[in-house]
């Protein structure tokens, strides 16, 4: 496997745009991708009760065709809590952009980001979209236009791909993902867009997306609200030329391994790039019974608020950690636990079968000051682990979110 430039664009036959339709007051604001020959579709979605129009326009496309040849993005506005209007302006959306590029509108999957209970300006949607298809290209430049145009309060785009082979074949798979805020999808992500070129059955396409976000989007919190509008979308459009991977085996693992690279990468940006953040949390729990009690342990970890003011003040307050685990519901015996903390600057033992080693604060400070930090706790029971990412919680966070709207 080998990581490449570019990001939606990097596989054959897929071209981008991002550009400004005036949604916004004046950062870019609408973004398309679209492969030149019809793709196989899946997706993930929000758990979340209230869905906004686009994901429930996306997830009938998914469910009922499995094919689409476009994705139309706004950001702005998130057209959730919108009612029969909202629905019905998704769905113009949808169909301005397939008329556009000579499509049906079943073939076009919708997203959307921004404030919620706004409707979408429709006249500036459909004025967006002829631009969309005037802009489109095929290099690294438009697919980072496409990545800028879906950011909200993200401080920086995020676009990763790899190459890889299977069967002779040069298969690639690139995506773009936004999410800064608003970030605990329980599903999949955010936004987030990915494309390959691989032939694959519509069926293992979407066992493949199912099963990869259970370990990369679903293991990531920035402040523990799942989005109404959290959709992960992939596009396979065949043009590699392998052969078609119609059942699990040595081809679909090299994919997942792939697949989970892209995902996962992404993810951290997400979690690196939260509102406010200055820095990376990771969090591992290892020595578990079962891979569901050190997801569950993990995840209590990085989104503890006490933990995450403790990361941004460069405190190795560790008991904390050890707090954030023993509310996370499931049993583990405290007085195993070993904890560690490290970064770039080295790794520290802080906590040996549940108390404190002689440790140096000054070291653990020196650790935790870098801009990607990581907790390691051993529960000493079982041999699952699991990894999830976060980050620090500063007084940015709440400034941010104080004067979203305005």
């Amino acid at each position: 496997m080998e990581i490449i430039s570019g990001g939606v664009t990097a596989p054959k036959g897929y071209k981008a745009a991002g550009i400004y339709a005036g949604i916004k007051k004046k950062k870019k604001d609408m973004a398309l991708v679209y492969s030149v020959v019809p793709a196989k579709a899946a997706g993930t979605f929000t758990t979340n009760l209230v869905k906004a129009a686009p994901v429930v326009w996306d997830m009938k496309i998914v469910q009922e065709y499995g094919a689409a040849q476009a994705v139309v993005l706004n950001s702005g506005v998130a057209n959730a809590c919108t009612g029969a209007l909202g629905v019905e302006n998704n769905e113009k959306m949808a169909a301005f952009m397939a008329e556009e590029l000579g499509l049906k509108k079943e073939e076009v999957l919708t997203a959307s980001t921004g404030v919620i209970g706004n409707q979408l300006p429709i006249e500036i949607i459909a004025e967006g979209c002829k631009l969309l298809k005037k802009e489109l290209g095929e290099d690294a430049e438009h697919a980072g236009l496409a990545a800028e145009a879906i950011m909200t309060t993200d401080t920086c785009s995020k676009q990763y791909a790899v190459s890889f082979e299977i069967g002779g074949k040069a298969v690639t798979i690139g995506g773009m993902s936004k999410g800064s805020g608003m970030i605990h999808p329980n599903m999949a992500t955010m936004l987030g867009v990915i494309t390959t070129d691989l032939a694959i059955s519509r069926e293992l396409l979407l066992t493949a997306i199912r099963e990869d976000v259970k370990d990369s989007f679903n293991m990531i919190s920035v402040d523990r609200d799942t989005s109404t509008n959290d959709s992960l979308l992939i596009l396979a459009n065949g043009m590699a030329g392998n052969e078609e991977i119609t059942e699990k085996g040595e081809a679909y693992d090299s994919f997942v391994k792939a697949l989970h690279k892209v995902t996962t990468e992404l993810a951290k940006m997400m979690a690196a790039d939260g509102e406010g953040a200055t820095k990376l949390f990771e969090c591992s729990v290892v020595g578990a019974d079962t891979k569901e009690q050190a997801v569950i342990l993990s995840k209590s970890i990085i989104t503890s608020n006490l933990v995450k003011t403790a990361v941004y003040g460069n405190d190795a307050n560790w008991g904390r950690i050890l707090c954030a685990m023993g509310y996370a519901g499931v049993a583990f015996d405290p007085d195993k636990v070993d904890l560690y903390v490290e970064s770039c600057a080295g790794t520290l033992k802080l906590v040996e079968n549940g108390m404190a080693t002689d440790y140096s604060e000054e070291k653990a400070t020196e650790i935790l000051k870098q801009k990607e930090v990581k907790a390691v706790a051993d529960i000493k029971s079982g041999s699952f682990q699991a990894t999830a990412w976060g980050c620090d919680l500063t007084d940015k966070y709440v400034y941010i979110n104080a004067d979203y709207r305005s």
